[in-house]
């Protein structure tokens, strides 16, 4: 993917709640039309969804990154759960011991399978 579509991306899928169309492509610096090029790009693979939305009386549409569904499998590791679900906690993801230990543990198990 071209360099605009990924920082569409990254502004869309920073606000879990959408954002307006109207105004990603200001946050972007580019004009509308190029925009609703990249919009398109993203729509068209499957990386966000559009939704119709009026604000104050103007037709606009709120994108918002499209939820895919997981596969279970890579929610555990043996018989343990990924510790992110459900966790409330702000981190670094390379400094999570919780994470790490599930990591550790999964290389167990994939070690031992093979």
């Amino acid at each position: 993917m071209a360099e605009p579509e990924d920082e569409a991306l990254n502004l869309i899928q920073g606000k879990p709640e959408g954002i307006l169309q109207s105004e990603l492509w200001k946050e972007l610096g580019v004009d509308s039309r190029k925009c609703s090029r990249i919009v398109k790009k993203l729509e068209d693979s499957g990386l966000i969804e559009r939704i119709d939305y009026k604000k104050d009386g103007v037709k606009t549409y709120l994108l918002r990154i499209k939820r895919r569904q997981v596969n279970p499998k890579y929610l555990l590791s043996g018989d343990e759960l990924i510790p992110c679900i459900g966790c409330d906690l702000e981190c670094i993801v390379e400094q999570c011991h919780p994470l790490m230990d599930w990591m550790y543990q999964l290389a167990i198990v994939q070690h031992e399978r093979d």
